[in-house]
């Protein structure tokens, strides 16, 4: 792999290869049992994001231990454990260091066939694109920040940051695909570039077709927006193109900085509507068809 992808690939014999990635971040929840949640689930995405299976975790943790009472630290720590189980995973260990600011997260090893690695390239023209998961969860974390946000969207994104993304990686594998990534920091403008990024094809968003959390329109609108939803859109300012009838507030979602988001796949159009309607029975119910690959213009993404 000559390009930057959601976690390291090793291959040890034909038919093994072994996958490598970590993640830690600051709370963005104030539970800490559901900050643990999250945290793992986020880390864990980027083996599935792969097309991968997790087999061992190690935590990573910073902590405040003079300022903070530990019985915290050790309902993170629990958080993270009950999902690596749940993910059929185990923690080997781990490391923890005394700081000023509570972080948390997690190593990750996995194992995948060589052969069916998913990359984040090799979308093809025709490819229909699936996002799991919807779009909205920096805007209202930064909400929930700010006091404005009500406890029924916290607990929504919660819910959805802390879902695994496990059965849809397993579908797009039985289905087969072109390209997958998972969509976190950089939003999902910023992570479908850089599947664009070289390429020789481009890409189309209708926006109108995006899942995103009620909410997020109305947070979005009172000036709600995580510093890195700008960096975003300023980074790939120029290979997006969005029309201007695509709202302003819908445009900023776009780019929103996600935690432990959903996939994002671009699969052969013949498969899309079975593979589609395998994870609403599966329980993806917010899977949706959101766009599709294009001939041209070439390395560039289209919002409609």
């Amino acid at each position: 792999m000559e390009r930057a992808e959601d976690a390291g690939v090793y291959k040890l014999t034909d038919d093994l290869a072994i996958i490598q990635t970590l993640d830690f971040f600051t709370p963005i929840v104030d539970d800490p049992y559901s900050f643990g949640q999250v945290a793992a689930a986020n880390a864990l995405s980027d083996v599935y994001a792969m097309g991968g299976r997790p087999l061992t975790a190690m935590n990573i943790a910073c902590f405040p231990i003079k300022t903070m009472d530990i019985s915290v630290l050790n309902d993170i720590l629990a958080g993270g454990l009950d999902k690596v189980h749940e993910a059929g995973a185990i923690v080997v260990g781990g490391h923890t260091v005394e700081d000023d600011e509570l972080k948390y997260g997690l190593s990750v090893s996995g194992v995948i066939h060589p052969q069916k690695v998913a990359l984040n390239t090799g979308a093809k023209v025709g490819d229909r694109l699936i996002l799991t998961k919807p779009l909205g969860t920096g805007i209202i974390s930064t909400a929930v920040k700010g006091g404005v946000a009500s406890a029924s969207a916290e607990d929504r994104i919660v819910k959805s940051m802390a879902t695994l993304n496990q059965k849809a990686s397993e579908l797009m594998q039985e289905a087969g695909i072109h390209a997958a990534t998972d969509i976190t920091g950089f939003g999902l403008l910023g992570h479908a570039s850089e599947m664009m990024e070289g390429s020789d094809v481009g890409m189309i968003i209708h926006s109108a077709a995006v899942p995103l959390f009620s909410e997020a329109r109305e947070y979005a609108e009172m000036g709600m927006i995580p510093g890195g939803l700008h960096r975003n859109r300023e980074f790939r300012s120029g290979m997006v193109a969005i029309e201007k009838a695509v709202p302003e507030y819908l445009a900023d979602i776009l780019f929103d900085p996600q935690t432990s988001g959903g996939l994002f796949i671009a699969v052969a159009p013949e498969k899309a509507e079975p593979l589609l309607e395998k994870m609403h029975q599966a329980g993806i119910d917010e899977s949706a068809l959101v766009g599709e690959v294009i001939a041209a213009p070439k390395g560039k993404i289209i919002v409609d």
